[in-house]
C-alpha cells in the first residue's frame, strides 16, 4: 500500500514536472516563433526600467490608442503585402475618407449614417481603383499606389479648401473611452484584428491572398482567378485605410486634409516588424499588431524619456531594423537542413542564436535610451512639456532656443517634442505628457481645433496648458503667448504696396494648406490690400513653408507670369526660395518680402535681396511661454493673453532689430 503510495506520489510529482517543463517549453517555443514579440517584451522591460511612468494603466491604454490608427491601416495593408503588392496610398485614402464624412455631413447636410457609408465607399473606391491599375492596366503596385496617392490627398484638399472641418458629434464619440476606462479606437483596433485574421485563416479569399503571394503564375495555372482577386483585396485595404481615418478624425474631432501623411510608411514598417515578407506569401493578423505596438512603445517610452526630438527618429529606425534582423536570422536558422541524429544539437544552437541576437537588441535599446535619456532627476512640478508643431523650420528652432534658455535660467526641467506638422501625433505627445503628471504643458498647435480632444485631457488632469504662437479652440489656457498673424499680414501688404508705389502685380507664396499660421497671414494679408485697389494678384500657389520648395514653385510661376513686381511669402523661408529663383531681379525690379524674422532673413533683408520681412521675435515667444509655465505651475496668476509685437524689419532698421 505505502509502495503504491509512493509510485502514485512520484508519478504525480513526475507529471507535474513534466508538466511545468512543457509550459515553459511552450513559452520558449513562442518566444523563439514569434521575434516580433521578443522584440515588444524586451522594449517594454526596457522602458519600464528607464521610466517609472511607462508601465502604468494609463499609460498602456494611452500606448493602445497611440497603436490604433497604425494597425488599422497596417491590417488593410496585410492583405496586400500577403499576396506580394504593395500599397502607398492608405495615408492618403484615410484622409479623404474622412473629408468625404465631414464634408458631406456638415456643409451638405446629410444624414451622417449616410456620410459615413459614403466615406467607406470613398475608401473601397479608391482600392478598387489601384486593384484596376494593377490587374488590367499592367502598372506595378509602387506606381499605381504612389499615384492615388497623389490623388486621394488632392481630393481631400479641394473638398476643404485646405481647411479642417469639423466631425460629426455622433461619429466623434469613437474618440472617447466606454465605461469611462476603454478607448473606443483600443476596441475598433481589436476588432479589426479579428476581423482580419478570420479573412487570413478562414475563407476563400484569405487562401487566394497567399497563392497569390508565394507564385502568381502557379495560382493562375490552378485556376484562381488572380485578377479578381487583386480587386478585392485592394479595395479591402481601401476599406481599412477608411476605417483608419475616421477613427484619426474622431481623435481630432475634425477631419484634416493633411491628416495621416508618412503613415502609410509605418503602416508597411508594422506589417514587416510582424514577421511579413514584402516577396508575400507569409503575414499574420497576430504579428501585425505586435509590429504596430512596437512603434507605438517606441514611440510613447522616448517621450517619456525626455529624449530629443531629433534622436528618436535615430533610435526608431535602429529598432526596427533590429527587430526586422532578429526575425529574418531566426527565420534562416529555422530554414537550416538539420544533420541527421544531431536534432538536439541543432536545436539548441538555434534557439542560443535567437537568444543572443534578443540580448543584442536588449542591450541596443537599453543603451541607447540610456545614453540619450537626460537623467534629470526633478520633481514632477518641476517639469514643463514642450510640444512644438514641427521642429523642420528655423521659427520653430528658435521658440525652443528661447524656450531652453529661460527654462535652464529658472532651474527647470523642459521636454521638448516634435509633431512634424502631424495633429495626430501632437495628440499623442500631449497624452504622453498627461499621463506622465508634468507641472505644466506647453504646446504650439499644428492645429488650433484638431489639438482640442488632447488639450480637454490636458484640463481634466487639472494641468495648466499654455498655447504659444498659435491658439487652443474649444479648451482652458492659462495663458496664451503669441504674435498677432493676421496684423503682421496686414502690415506685410501695407509695406509691399507702399513699396510699389500703389500699383504693381504680385504672386503670394502660400505656407502649408490648412494650417491655421497660413489662413491667418493670408487672410490678414488680403484685408490690407484692400487699400491698394492698384496691386493685382496674379497667382496664390502653397509651397509648404518650405525653401526649397518656395524655389521651385517661384520657378514655375515666373514661366507663366513675366511681369511680376513683388511677392508676399507667408514664411521667410519660401521668401529666401523665391529670391533664389528670381536671381538678379531680387531687391531691384521684383520687391519680397517674407514672414517670420529668422536669422536668414534678417541676413536677406540686410543685404537688399529681401526688401522686408514680418519679424515675430520667435525666441522672445518662447521665454515667455516657459516664463508663464513656472508662474502657472507655482499657482501664481498669469495673464490671459501676452502678444509679443510684431514689426516690418526692413534695411533701415535691421541692425537695431538684430541687435
Amino acid at each position: 500500500m505505502a509502495t503504491d503510495t509512493l509510485k502514485s506520489s512520484t508519478g504525480a510529482s513526475g507529471a507535474s514536472g513534466a508538466s511545468g517543463a512543457s509550459g515553459a517549453s511552450g513559452i520558449r517555443r513562442l518566444l523563439l516563433d514569434n521575434g516580433a514579440l521578443t522584440a515588444l517584451i524586451v522594449l517594454v522591460v526596457a522602458m519600464s526600467v528607464l521610466s517609472g511612468d511607462f508601465l502604468t494603466a494609463d499609460n498602456l491604454l494611452n500606448i493602445g490608442v497611440q497603436a490604433a490608427v497604425t494597425a488599422i491601416l497596417a491590417f488593410g495593408v496585410t492583405f496586400v503585402i500577403v499576396s506580394a503588392g504593395i500599397d502607398l496610398s492608405v495615408g492618403s485614402v484615410a484622409a479623404l475618407s474622412a473629408t468625404v464624412l465631414a464634408w458631406s455631413a456638415t456643409s451638405e447636410g446629410v444624414p451622417v449614417w449616410i456620410a459615413v457609408i459614403l466615406a467607406i465607399g470613398t475608401g473601397i473606391a479608391c482600392g478598387l481603383v489601384n486593384g484596376f491599375l494593377i490587374s488590367y492596366g499592367k502598372l506595378p503596385p509602387f506606381i499605381a499606389t504612389l499615384a492615388m496617392l497623389s490623388v486621394g490627398r488632392g481630393l481631400s484638399l479641394v473638398i476643404s479648401q485646405g481647411s479642417p472641418i469639423a466631425f460629426p458629434e455622433s461619429v466623434s464619440h469613437l474618440g472617447d473611452n466606454l465605461g469611462g476606462w476603454l478607448p473606443v479606437p483600443v476596441l475598433v483596433m481589436l476588432v479589426l484584428g479579428g476581423v482580419t485574421a478570420v479573412i487570413l485563416g478562414r475563407t476563400y479569399i484569405g487562401r487566394a491572398m497567399y497563392a497569390i503571394g508565394g507564385n502568381e503564375e502557379a495560382a493562375r495555372l490552378s485556376g484562381l482567378r488572380v485578377k479578381r482577386q487583386k480587386l478585392a483585396i485592394y479595395a479591402l485595404s481601401g476599406l481599412f485605410a477608411a476605417a483608419a481615418g475616421i477613427v484619426l478624425a474622431s481623435r481630432l474631432s475634425s477631419a484634416q486634409p493633411q491628416a495621416a501623411q508618412g503613415y502609410e510608411l509605418d503602416a508597411i514598417a508594422a506589417v514587416v516588424i510582424g514577421g511579413a515578407s514584402l516577396a508575400g506569401g507569409t503575414g499574420k493578423a497576430s504579428g501585425t499588431l505586435i509590429g504596430a505596438l512596437i512603434l507605438a512603445v517606441l514611440r510613447n517610452g522616448l517621450n517619456l524619456l525626455s529624449v530629443s526630438a531629433f534622436w528618436q527618429q535615430v533610435v526608431i529606425g535602429v529598432v526596427i531594423a533590429l527587430a526586422v534582423l532578429l526575425d529574418t536570422v531566426r527565420r534562416k536558422a529555422g530554414a537550416t537542413p538539420v544533420p541527421a541524429g544531431a536534432g538536439g544539437s541543432g536545436d539548441r544552437k538555434k534557439q542560443a542564436m535567437t537568444y543572443v541576437l534578443a540580448a543584442v537588441v536588449a542591450a541596443a535599446v537599453v543603451g541607447a535610451t540610456s545614453f540619450l535619456h537626460n537623467g534629470s532627476s526633478a520633481a514632477k512640478s518641476e517639469k514643463i512639456g514642450l510640444s512644438l508643431s514641427t521642429l523642420n523650420n528655423p521659427f520653430f528652432v528658435q521658440i525652443r532656443a528661447g524656450a531652453q534658455d529661460e527654462a535652464k535660467k529658472l532651474g527647470v526641467d523642459l521636454s521638448v517634442t516634435d509633431a512634424q506638422n502631424d495633429a495626430s501625433q501632437q495628440a499623442n505627445q500631449l497624452q504622453n505628457f498627461t499621463s506622465e503628471g508634468l507641472g505644466t504643458i506647453i504646446v504650439n498647435p499644428v492645429d488650433s481645433d484638431a489639438v482640442t480632444p488632447a488639450a480637454k485631457a490636458v484640463n481634466k488632469a487639472d494641468i495648466p496648458l499654455v498655447a504659444v504662437d498659435r491658439v487652443v479652440n474649444g479648451a482652458n489656457t492659462a495663458a496664451l503667448v503669441a504674435s498677432d498673424n493676421v496684423s503682421g499680414g496686414r502690415l506685410a501688404a501695407k509695406s509691399l504696396a507702399e513699396k510699389l508705389g500703389g500699383k504693381g502685380e504680385i504672386v503670394i507664396l502660400q505656407g502649408q494648406a490648412g494650417t491655421s499660421a497660413s489662413r491667418e497671414r493670408g487672410a490678414g494679408f488680403a484685408e490690407g490690400l484692400k487699400a491698394y485697389p492698384g496691386i493685382k494678384v496674379l497667382a496664390k500657389q502653397p509651397a509648404d513653408w518650405d525653401r526649397t520648395k518656395g524655389l521651385d514653385v517661384m520657378t514655375n510661376l515666373l514661366q507663366s507670369n513675366s511681369g511680376v513686381d513683388g511677392v508676399f511669402a507667408e514664411n521667410d523661408e519660401m521668401a529666401l526660395g523665391a529670391i533664389k529663383a528670381l536671381g538678379s531681379k531680387a531687391g531691384k525690379s521684383v520687391q519680397v518680402i517674407g514672414f517670420d524674422g529668422t536669422a536668414d532673413g534678417l541676413k536677406a533683408v540686410e543685404a537688399g535681396t529681401l526688401y522686408a520681412s514680418v519679424a515675430q521675435q520667435p525666441a522672445e515667444l518662447g521665454r515667455i511661454a516657459v516664463r508663464n509655465a513656472v508662474k502657472a505651475a507655482e499657482g501664481e496668476k498669469v495673464e490671459k493673453s501676452v502678444m509679443v509685437p510684431v514689426k516690418v524689419v526692413t534695411s533701415e532698421n535691421v541692425a537695431e532689430f538684430s541687435g
